[in-house]
């Protein structure tokens, strides 16, 4: 299996990813959710190589957003191994995102 390769299912990815996975519940109609996009992004390329970044449209992926019952958006979470490292909903800014991040890579 080529190691840059990605799983190509979300439970896969989860579970099976040698990095860290953040992830961004979100919809296409939903404000904040368009307000945090931008830090996930910046994030997404800071942490390079230390977590891969993901966005779940739950319009698009409802049973995923069951299975996790977000019934706010956007949900951030963050995964290792399978494992819920970090949950956080709302529009969180940059600097509150970045610090949760820092946290759950250290305690990874």
């Amino acid at each position: 299996m080529n190691p840059h390769a990605l799983p190509k299912t979300f439970d896969a990815l989860i579970t099976e990813s040698a990095l860290p996975v953040l992830v961004d519940f979100w919809a296409e109609w939903c404000g904040p959710c368009k307000m945090v996009s931008p830090a996930i992004e910046r994030l997404a390329s800071e942490y390079k190589g230390r977590i891969i970044a993901v966005k779940v449209n739950i319009d698009d992926k409802p049973h995923i957003a069951a299975r996790y019952q977000i019934s706010g958006i956007p949900t951030i979470m963050m995964f290792f191994k399978g494992q819920i490292l970090m949950r956080q909903t709302g529009a969180l800014s940059y600097e509150h995102l970045k610090s949760l991040v820092d946290q759950n890579l250290e305690s990874k």
